[in-house]
């Protein structure tokens, strides 16, 4: 029927004729638009103006009929046409003014996604997610819930990743411990739960002290029991987080982590494919949070042992661990208060 469409629109307004190259490409646009492998867009207005900007392209060059690659330089162009706001916003992390790293190793800190719409056009933009962790009876912190910069829906998330965590640690001793989590030089409103896994990883870097690899960038929803669910702008999440780290130089320890469920979504520039080919690039897919630890710590997360322990070396241990110690901190600090309070009323 796509093909249809483009003989028919060619026709009818006399433009050239498409070549099955040229027609594969429009499909592959209109899948992209659709945002999966197996549907096409119905906004047949968007189909059009790129019938016709194709044709514009191929007349330019003399040629007899509009290749495919008439059609890639039509999107080229129009995407170079509205891509200002993106270009600067590069611009700005690769000159180090916004902060995002794509090499070495930090404690709890995790590269986000998130996608920006001008309205023409929408594109990827990394994001800086921190944590911190200490002794105390805070529990988790949202800071953007505390400044009235978090949506519902990201309330809601954290609330999701608050469960998790209880339900994963503190089924023996309840959690005791102080912590926050935050986007980085976020000024805006932010809404949504694909950050919930990047949040995730950046507490339990956190918790355990274990650096995570700055060179990945994670996008993922999350349920109560770790089970990764599908989010949307999955293309221009992961193609935001490559142009980065291509203006920075691919040494093929980049890559991003989404979820397994949006694999059927994946339509990706040329170049970003040529380089995953490469083995420049990588994307892996998960279905479980626990399957990106090791990925991102190169250490892995660890099997309860029939005593219910974690094993040595393993990343939940470290966190079991840790979270002991702030309970014990947080125990002696109560004890030192009931001690100085019974002092002052028996005075």
């Amino acid at each position: 029927k796509y093909a249809a469409f483009v003989a028919t629109k060619a026709k009818g307004e006399n433009l050239l004729p498409f070549e099955p190259s040229g027609v594969g490409k429009v499909v592959e646009f209109g899948s992209r638009k659709a945002g999966d492998q197996e549907k096409l867009s119905s906004k047949f207005s968007d189909i059009s103006n790129l019938i016709r900007e194709s044709h514009y392209w191929a007349a330019k060059e003399e040629a007899t009929v509009v290749s495919g690659v008439h059609v890639e330089k039509a999107i080229e162009e129009k995407i170079y046409r509205h891509r200002r706001v993106e270009d600067r916003m590069r611009e700005v992390m690769v000159e180090g003014t916004l902060i995002v790293e794509t090499s070495g190793a930090r404690k709890g800190q995790i590269n986000g996604l998130a996608v920006l719409d001008t309205g023409d056009h929408s594109f990827g933009k990394p994001s800086r997610i921190t944590a911190t962790v200490y002794a105390g009876k805070g529990g988790v912190i949202n800071i953007e819930r505390e400044t009235k910069l978090s949506g519902k829906i990201h309330e809601k998330a954290m609330l999701i990743l608050t469960n998790y965590l209880g339900s994963k640690y503190a089924v023996r001793k309840p959690i005791s411990l102080t912590a926050s989590i935050t986007f980085e030089q976020l000024y805006g409103m932010i809404e949504g739960d694909s950050a919930t896994c990047a949040e995730l990883y950046a507490l339990l870097s956190a918790i355990a002290e274990v650096p995570a690899r700055q060179g990945f960038s994670v996008t993922g929803s999350m349920d109560q029991s770790g089970n990764v669910q599908p989010i949307g702008g999955v293309n221009e999440k992961i193609e935001g987080f490559f142009d980065l780290c291509s203006h920075r130089g691919l040494d093929g320890s980049q890559g991003v982590i989404i979820p397994e469920r949006n694999v059927r979504n994946l339509m990706l520039r040329k170049d970003v494919v040529e380089a995953i080919g490469k083995k420049a690039f990588r994307i892996y897919a998960i279905d479980h949070v626990e399957e990106g630890i090791e990925i991102l710590m190169g250490m892995p997360p660890g099997e309860p042992g029939p005593d219910g322990t974690y094993p040595e070396g393993t990343v939940n241990r470290l966190v079991e661990d840790r979270l002991a110690a702030l309970r014990e901190a947080s125990k002696v600090e109560k004890d030192r208060k009931e001690r100085g309070k019974n002092e002052n009323n028996n005075q």
